[in-house]
């Protein structure tokens, strides 16, 4: 059974880490730490960009920027950017050997499971805020991912 000091140990990480959110679930008790402060979006939505300007990116994403031909109007791109809320292990499919639960161009609806993140023996899935098209996945399968590190961008417009 978990007291009040493990508590208070699970809190302390929480805040040392930095995390988004934090779930347990052992003999049949659930503990979820979410901070839902504004410094703290599970998701957050992107100016939008041109496509022949590539945005800056600690990572590079697994698809090439894409680039406008010289002399065509610039189009723009409604993108909402899907962060990492905790951190840990990356993983594009349910199981080893399985589908990717999304992939380039497929459209996807909000609450959509796109990928799980493992942190401490705990599978996290992680879903989508918005509906739209996925237009790029920045982490490859099993790597390790940060707070705050994108995963997917979602074209919404």
């Amino acid at each position: 059974m978990m007291d009040f000091e493990d508590i208070e140990r699970i809190l302390e990480l929480v805040r040392e880490h930095d995390l988004a959110e934090f779930e347990l679930e052992r003999d049949g008790l659930k503990l979820r730490v979410r901070k839902t402060t504004a410094g703290y979006p599970l998701a957050a939505p992107v100016q939008p960009a041109t496509l022949h300007a590539p945005s800056p990116a600690p990572y590079a994403p697994s698809v090439a920027p894409e680039t406008a031909p010289a002399g065509e109007e610039e189009e723009s791109l409604e993108l909402a950017v899907v962060k990492s809320p905790i951190v840990g292990t990356f993983y594009r499919t349910p199981e080893p050997g399985a589908d990717p639960f999304v992939e380039i161009g497929q459209r996807v609806k909000k609450d959509q499971v796109l990928c799980i993140i493992e942190a401490m023996k705990l599978m996290n899935e992680i879903t989508s805020e918005y509906d739209g098209e996925i237009v790029s996945v920045y982490v490859e399968n099993g790597k390790p991912v940060q707070y705050g590190e994108r995963l997917f961008a979602i074209k919404t417009a």
